[in-house]
């Protein structure tokens, strides 16, 4: 049994085929089943069922896979400990961003990170929320950007920043002229939000809550843009961050609108393991994107 074997299991739990997990691998399929079927018979147990066409791991292969897990993350963090590139700022960094950060914060500031640490090679990997928190865990990702949520809460998370939200409507809506808007306003109204599993839904759910105002259940969408083109075609109005609006009070038959009195805003972190070797590596990447971001809102703000 070596390394390589236990993650040539892991990446078939995952894929659930051969063929595709062996492609994660970077092998042959009939390297990855051979190891798979010696593996077997070095531990005396079957790991899979192979009377089916699909690939079911019998109750021994899943305890195996669940335990493979941890060591495969245990290598890795023996493998960062004797390194010396969390003090140096070089070599690769898998990071995950959430959907609704990522497109939006990304062009802002990678040439920032890429001009301050040129022999840091980024790997930027999007996912929602419990994606991320789950690959964070299994250590296929290094670090994590995305808003503060009860899910990241065990891991320890670098503040980079405040994002307002603003409310969002078609430029014919009877609040399209106003430049603020009182969040008791959205009283009585029905908002167009994303489906389930963005946390971008459920906070913004509870700014809508709070104020009085529903879910409009008759559509979710799966992408900001989706809802932004929802909104433009006059089927309702809703709430985006403000890294997602222009500067522009209304553009392409949308009228972005500062919410007041509350203001809604999610706090954005950069989370990563606790105990993690890379800690000042992450602690600098957070610093950079810190001071980068108050020039980032500038080109957000209305005049």
């Amino acid at each position: 049994m070596n390394i390589r074997d236990l993650e040539y299991l892991v990446a078939l739990s995952e894929h659930k085929h051969f063929r595709k997990a062996a492609e994660a691998c970077y092998v042959s399929q009939p390297t990855l089943s051979g190891q798979i079927r010696k593996l077997e018979d070095e531990l005396g147990v079957s790991l899979l069922e192979r009377t089916s066409r699909r690939v079911l791991f019998t109750d021994a292969g899943l305890s195996l896979v669940a335990q493979a897990q941890k060591v495969l993350l245990e290598v890795k963090i023996l493998t960062e400990l004797a390194s010396v590139q969390g003090e140096s700022m070089s070599g690769p960094l898998h990071i995950g961003f959430i959907p609704t950060v990522g497109p939006y914060l990304l062009p802002q500031i990678i040439p920032t990170l890429k001009e301050a640490f040129p022999d840091l090679e980024l790997f930027l990997h999007e996912a929602q929320t419990h994606q991320l928190v789950q690959q964070l865990e299994e250590g296929k990702l290094d670090c994590i950007i995305l808003a503060a949520v009860k899910e990241s809460e065990p891991f320890i998370e670098l503040p980079l920043y405040d994002e307002p939200m603003m409310i969002v409507v078609p430029e014919t809506h009877k609040w399209a002229d106003k430049k603020e808007i009182d969040m008791s306003l959205l009283h009585g109204e029905s908002l167009l939000m994303l489906e389930d599993g963005h946390c971008l839904r459920n906070q913004a759910l509870g700014f809508c809550f709070a104020a009085g105002a529903r879910d409009d259940g008759r559509f979710k969408a799966t992408s900001l843009e989706t809802l932004r083109n929802m909104v433009a075609a006059g089927s309702g109005i809703t709430l985006l961050p403000q890294l997602a609006s222009p500067k522009e009070h209304c553009r392409d038959g949308v009228c972005y609108i500062a919410a007041e009195h509350p203001q809604p805003t999610r706090l954005i972190t950069l989370a990563y393991r606790p105990g993690s070797p890379l800690k000042a590596r992450y602690e600098k990447l957070a610093e950079v994107i810190k001071e980068r971001m108050p020039e980032v809102f500038a080109k957000h703000t209305q005049a």
